[in-house]
């Protein structure tokens, strides 16, 4: 394990080196608030307007979980879709562009301490981006009273599909040198499995059963990161999405060792 720790330091070293993860720690922040701020207004309106028409069934049914924190995890997740890929695209092509890749592959360091390494650099990374986000659902405990349980799920699923997505990314980073081909190859993959799915699964194409579909639905559901990602957000913490997400983990671990030794015996 301590082979493991100490590429993950060195490559968070490296990545903390480059302006890459500033901008991306900037931009997130940044975006966060925008969001939040954006998502209190619409619940101060939302508050505002049912006080005006008298809708007391429905002021009764608002409250900061439902309302203001659920479509702020939302916007998060979709910007994750963006920022992730800047992260990941280094983590092996940048040994590759150097040259640096057969001095690890020569040491006595096996591949799985390698790359379970450098996929730990990349979780650690978008824990702190998840630890900035939870900073603004806590302004609300101050001042209000959210559920704490649907509040952390959602901090949850947030970590969740970050760290999936870094899986993805990591990935693509194995299979070139060039960390432009990496960034778009995770971002077309992070789009598909992020928000193609659930279009294409929310107008039928895929099909849920006889008739006229080709029966992919639930298949191409399952897939789908958002389907897990709104049941945690929900507060619904179910087995089978921390599954799914531990499944993404392992296959693309598997698959970028499997990379990385296709190149070292060639």
């Amino acid at each position: 394990m301590k082979h493991v720790f100490a590429i993950a330091g060195r490559e968070l070293g490296s990545l903390f080196v480059s302006p890459v993860a500033y901008v991306v720690l900037t931009l997130w922040a940044v975006l966060a608030g925008t969001f939040f701020l954006s998502s209190l207004i619409g619940f101060d309106q939302q508050l505002a307007q049912a006080s005006q028409y008298g809708a007391q069934e429905y002021l009764e049914r608002m409250n900061l979980n439902d309302h203001l924190i659920m479509p702020f995890y939302g916007s998060m997740w979709i910007v994750l879709l963006f920022l992730v890929p800047a992260v990941t695209m280094g983590l092996f092509a940048n040994e590759k562009a150097n040259g640096t890749d057969e001095l690890l592959y020569t040491s006595p360091i096996g591949i799985w301490a390698i790359v379970a390494g450098k996929f730990l650099a990349g979780y650690v990374f978008v824990f702190i981006m998840t630890l900035i986000v939870a900073f603004f659902p806590g302004i609300l405990f101050v001042y209000g009273e959210p559920e704490i349980g649907k509040t952390l799920s959602g901090l949850l699923a947030l970590l969740l599909v970050s760290v999936s997505y870094v899986s993805v990314g990591a990935l693509a980073s194995s299979l070139t040198k060039n960390q432009l081909i990496a960034f778009v190859l995770t971002m077309v993959s992070l789009l598909v499995i992020g928000l193609m799915l659930p279009f294409i699964v929310e107008i039928g194409v895929g099909g849920d059963s006889g008739g006229g579909g080709i029966g992919m639905g639930p298949t191409m559901r399952y897939i789908a990161t958002g389907t897990h990602f709104e049941a945690l957000v929900t507060g619904v913490v179910d087995t089978v999405d921390l599954v799914y997400f531990a499944v993404v983990m392992a296959v693309c671990m598997v698959l970028s060792k499997a990379a990385l030794e296709s190149v070292r015996w060639r």
